[in-house]
């Protein structure tokens, strides 16, 4: 699974304890969302990697009401987890949308949703940039946008929900002071520092297009670059779990 734990203390024991009681004292994530979390971990431990931590999720559930969001577009559903805690963030009368590429993921997540009572959350099957473009003018604007798929396509994705969301537009896709979060920011630290100092860094990570991670992190690092210069945007990078990258659109 993706840990929870975040390394900025002088010893991996020592920021795992921080991390368990900062998770500890933090608002509570319903048990059922947290069993199934469990139950995925334990069924496919590989790809379980895909879903954020619990302790991560409190954190989306916290940003989301501090805002007062009540819609939520998710790009990367997996199998339903985040789905889960973002529709419990909202609440019933609120929605959420999700994105994603692998129909298989879909169905599983369509199937989590139903068992544990969400009926306000939506699935598009297809590549994001495609399936980002069909929701433009929208009824509603989202507060949200919550990207934790494909790390090559984060350049794209910002692109485009700035295209759809032009100051003063009608049906626009986010509204004005609207938050979209980019998981997996910095990339077990390579997008700040690829050298070999850096111990997560891959074999084969000087194979640059060869390389699956070098790509992912190229994108990435793209993807803060072009958020923190874009004068319509407010960023803060949050150096916990995997990196987060939170950004307002301040128009």
């Amino acid at each position: 699974m993706k840990s929870g734990t975040t390394p900025l203390y002088a010893t991996e024991t020592l920021g795992d304890r921080v991390s368990k009681y900062s998770e500890s004292v933090s608002l509570k994530i319903p048990q059922p969302i947290k069993d199934y979390h469990a139950r995925i971990i334990e069924e496919d431990p590989a790809d379980s990697n895909y879903m954020i931590s619990n302790f991560q999720a409190q954190a989306l559930v916290w940003l989301a009401r501090l805002i007062g969001a009540k819609r939520v577009l998710e790009i990367g559903v997996y199998i339903g987890y985040s789905g889960m805690v973002w529709a419990h963030a909202i609440g019933p009368d609120g929605k959420v949308t999700g994105l994603e590429y692998e129909q298989e993921y879909a169905t599983a997540a369509q199937k989590a949703w139903k068992e544990h009572g969400y009926n306000n959350i939506e699935v598009h099957v297809g590549d994001g940039k495609e399936t980002l473009a069909k929701l433009a003018n929208p009824s509603e604007p989202y507060d949200i946008v919550f990207i934790d798929a494909d790390k090559t396509g984060y350049p794209a994705y910002l692109q485009k929900l700035l295209d759809l969301s032009q100051p003063g537009a009608e049906n626009r896709l986010l509204r004005p002071g609207a938050v979209i979060a980019g998981d997996n920011a910095l990339r077990k630290g390579l997008v700040a520092d690829a050298s070999r100092d850096n111990p997560h860094r891959p074999a084969d990570f000087d194979a640059g297009a060869g390389s699956w991670d070098a790509r992912a992190v190229a994108a990435v690092r793209e993807f803060n670059a072009a958020a923190a210069a874009n004068d319509r945007l407010e960023t803060f990078m949050c150096p916990l779990w995997d990196g987060l990258n939170l950004i307002r659109l301040v128009d």
